[in-house]
């Protein structure tokens, strides 16, 4: 993985550092929620439920779309795909360097 990719998603992993963050966007992960029905489920206010989606968004890994008077937010695929790529290829490397080290200590035994 390269440093530039790591730049492309770290917007998203300090999106989703902060623990209340990351439970908002559990919740639209599951399905597509007004903030109203988000905020229920919260010991936070609605407005600060707003300002976590909105750094969600400004990540990219929440849209918005308007349905009548409110506003509906749900996870954005192509986003967490980019998340998961990353780390796909990280642990990749991880395995692979793993499978170096222990077929050099077979050589050395």
């Amino acid at each position: 993985m390269t440093y530039a990719n790591l730049q492309s998603v770290q917007p998203k992993f300090t999106a989703l550092a902060d623990p209340t963050r990351r439970t908002v966007f559990e919740i639209v992960a599951k399905g597509p929620h007004p903030v109203t029905r988000i905020a229920a489920q919260l010991s936070v206010s609605r407005p600060a439920v707003s300002q976590h989606l909105k750094v969600l968004m400004d990540a990219g890994l929440v849209t918005r779309r308007p349905s009548g008077r409110n506003n509906i937010y749900q996870a954005e695929p192509a986003s967490i795909a980019d998340l998961r790529q990353y780390l796909d290829t990280l642990w990749s490397e991880v395995l692979s360097r793993f499978e170096a080290e222990m077929m050099k200590d077979g050589k050395d035994a």
